[in-house]
């Protein structure tokens, strides 16, 4: 992997990722932006102890443009984008309008004093991960040495995140599908560096070590041999990662990709590792768009899903293992599974379609 850093017109980092060292990256953004300055502010909710932030001048990113102003393709034919070059292979940026931003320190004043109103600067990092110059293209459709390059990005990324003083935990997804709020559709994932640990992370961490208090166990080992003990929620299964549907999956159709070997995060995987990971994720993604058969069978059909990598934190979390989890909200053709009152009011899921059921479909999605 070879990467090329630069900057944007505003002052944001952009970085260039290819296979090779060949490739020439010295186009300049042209365009007339003004540096931008983030009001990003995290405040704590007295009633669950979690964080909340806020980030309100998001309220201006850029909706749904129509194919020919999307912001992520290369720039070509006169028209700017946020990438000068009129090719790449993986770009990363600074998000333009970020939810948080290692500047709104300077911009936001914290107030700690008082337990039912703590507040702090939005301090962080949002980046957007562009996978391929193809503005009509998704993940599915790449190759597996591009799904590595991008494996290859997410695993720097996070070791540069993590090494930010202000930076927690580092998080790396993708949105894909109107329904499930994506607002550009070009194919491109997320990353975000926390200030703080998330809600979630804290408690599998807090699981975790109780699971190691009552057993002397790690829980992430126990809950994958136990998988792979047991097949009728297996999906797939290589030599160094195994996918399945949890137990208590809280999606119609939801994945968890685990490798065999507990690592804290993506910088810990060996190239055995990150040598198998392309092809059986490609797999992965090319069965969900199988499960709904596109109605005319004009277009392939594209299934919105979440695609989200769980790290430990940069400090703590050591009985965490890496895994990424893969779901849909769409729970048959034509329906999709809404986060309504028990949910969405409680966090208290509700699921449409058993976890075996679901491991089924996804097995005999596979391609013949």
């Amino acid at each position: 992997m070879h990467k090329t850093a630069t900057k944007l017109a505003d002052g944001r980092e952009l970085f260039y990722y290819d296979r090779t060292a060949d490739a020439v990256r010295g186009a300049v953004d042209e365009r007339p932006l003004e540096s931008f300055a983030s009001l990003s502010e995290t405040r704590l909710d007295p009633v669950l102890g979690e964080w909340v932030t806020v980030a309100a001048h998001r309220q201006q990113r850029t909706y749904h443009p129509p194919a020919g102003e999307c912001p992520l393709c290369p720039s070509r034919d006169g028209r700017l984008s946020e990438v000068p070059a009129t090719d790449y292979q993986v770009v990363v940026f600074e998000n333009r309008f970020p939810s948080l931003a290692l500047d709104s320190a300077a911009h936001v004043t914290a107030h700690d004093d008082d337990p039912l109103r703590t507040l702090r600067p939005g301090t962080g990092r949002c980046e957007v991960v562009c996978f391929a110059p193809d503005h009509d293209a998704s993940f599915a459709d790449l190759d597996e040495a591009n799904a590595r390059l991008v494996l290859d990005v997410w695993t720097d990324r996070t070791a540069e995140l993590s090494a930010l003083p202000e930076v927690r935990q580092v998080y790396c997804f993708e949105n894909r599908g109107e329904e499930i709020g994506v607002t550009l559709a070009h194919p491109h994932g997320q990353i975000y560096a926390f200030p703080f640990v998330p809600s979630r992370t804290a408690r599998m961490i807090a699981r975790a070590e109780a699971h190691r208090v009552s057993t002397g166990r790690n829980l992430f080992e126990d809950l994958l041999a136990t998988e792979r003990a047991s097949p009728e929620r297996l999906v797939v299964q290589g030599e160094h990662w195994t996918a399945f549907v949890p137990f208590a999956a809280r999606w119609p159709f939801e994945v968890h990709l685990y490798p065999n070997r507990r690592v804290r995060d993506l910088t810990a995987l060996n190239d055995a590792e990150r040598a198998e990971f392309p092809g059986l994720y490609l797999d992965l993604l090319r069965r969900f768009d199988r499960l709904f058969p596109a109605p005319d069978g004009t277009a392939p059909n594209r299934t919105p899903y979440i695609s989200a990598w769980h790290q430990a934190p940069k400090d703590g979390g050591d009985e965490l293992a890496l895994h990424l989890e893969l779901f849909t909200i769409r729970r048959a053709p034509g329906k999709l599974k809404y986060l309504a009152g028990v949910e969405s009011g409680l966090d208290a899921f509700v699921t449409d379609v058993s976890p075996e059921t679901a491991a089924e479909r996804l097995r005999a999605a596979a391609s013949h």
